[in-house]
């Protein structure tokens, strides 16, 4: 099982919801040769799709298109999506299904959890199995219509350093602020609309894996 340390650098999330134009295969295949690390499939909210089977079709195109490119496919919180796809891992947050029962139904896979306070990351450095932890938000985000408020970059370093696992941070990064994350003990960066929006992707991600 490779490192967290590997995939965790250049994050990116998204589904059908985040796109502006074209597809949100066509725009993966694009972050994944300009050299993202990992992708997270997250088809939620407002402008997703809510039928199951064309969820399932659409992340399973995603699923290969990361094959291909030898990265990590993650799931968003879907358990049932994530084990009939055999996906490379699972995201979970606080309120989603109970850490320990997603641990046990992805053994030997990458199960990341959302931390957001000192509380959080206590309770999950007592869990085995855990792969990467999730801090933020770092900054407000337009991606996530329930965000919590934004936690700063001192806190997340905070966060980062009490944390026994890699991290990962999120929300509202983009390639003006990543530098300053790059500088806290965090081991990557997720984003969504950084890559979504860009109008020049291949520079974006570059910029992403260099810190501005």
């Amino acid at each position: 099982m490779r490192s967290p340390l590997d995939y965790l650098p250049v994050y990116f999330i998204a589904g059908t919801q985040d796109i502006v134009s074209g597809t949100l295969p066509e725009l993966l295949e694009q972050a994944l040769k300009a050299g993202v690390t990992c992708f997270q499939f997250r088809e939620k909210g407002a402008g997703s799709i809510g039928e199951a089977e064309q969820r399932k079709v659409l992340a399973a195109e995603c699923y290969e298109l990361c094959q291909k490119y030898d990265v990590p496919f993650i799931v968003n919180d879907d358990v049932e999506l994530a084990l009939v796809l055999d996906a490379d891992g699972i995201h979970v947050g606080q309120e989603d299904q109970a850490i320990e029962e997603v641990l046990r139904l992805f053994p030997g896979k990458i199960v990341g959890i959302s931390c957001y306070n000192k509380e959080e990351i206590v309770a999950a450095n007592q869990l085995k199995g855990i792969s990467y932890y999730g801090i933020g938000p770092v900054f407000g985000t337009i991606s996530k219509s329930d965000a919590k408020p934004s936690i700063g970059i001192k806190q997340l370093d905070v966060l980062a350093r009490l944390a026994k696992r890699p991290s990962v941070a999120i929300g509202g990064i983009s390639i003006e602020t990543v530098a300053a994350i790059q500088e806290t003990a965090v081991a990557g960066s997720a984003v969504i609309s950084a890559i979504t929006r860009s109008e020049e992707v291949n520079s974006t991600i570059n910029k992403l894996k260099v810190g501005g």
